[in-house]
């Protein structure tokens, strides 16, 4: 046994909204599970070699989380090519900036992001002469 995290949920009150979300701005397949209110997320095709996991998009069982709140969940990242081209995606697409961009010195750019229901994501673009 690894320990390894192996899959994610979002929650969301308007699963299909918040599918079309993410579909829309990472280009994720996501596709209903017959006879529930779940979605299945693959983050890269079938048989990818690239690191990461897959999950899955659930019906919240409570109130959205409060906007400016404390995070009350693992926050997932996704590595993207450029945070800048993504972080204007993903508010073209209705989500809002959690806290900007900023550099991991010597490694990378990372900002930080609300879905359409409030769920806090990372994104986080490889670059060594960040800072």
């Amino acid at each position: 046994m690894s320990n390894r995290i192996i899959h994610f949920e979002i929650q969301a009150a308007d699963t299909a909204k918040v599918a079309e979300f993410y579909k829309s701005v990472f280009g994720w397949e996501i596709n209903k599970v017959e006879n529930m209110d779940y979605w299945l997320v693959m983050t890269a095709p079938e048989g990818s070699t690239e690191p990461g996991i897959n999950g899955g998009i659930t019906l919240r069982n409570g109130p959205m989380p409060q906007e400016g709140g404390a995070v009350n969940a693992f926050v997932c990242t996704i590595s993207v090519p450029s945070v800048d081209e993504f972080g204007k995606k993903i508010e073209a697409a209705g989500g809002k900036v959690q806290m900007p961009k900023m550099p991991i010195t010597g490694m990378a750019w990372i900002a930080y992001y609300t879905d359409i229901e409030g769920n806090s994501f990372g994104i986080y673009e490889d670059d060594k002469n960040a800072k």
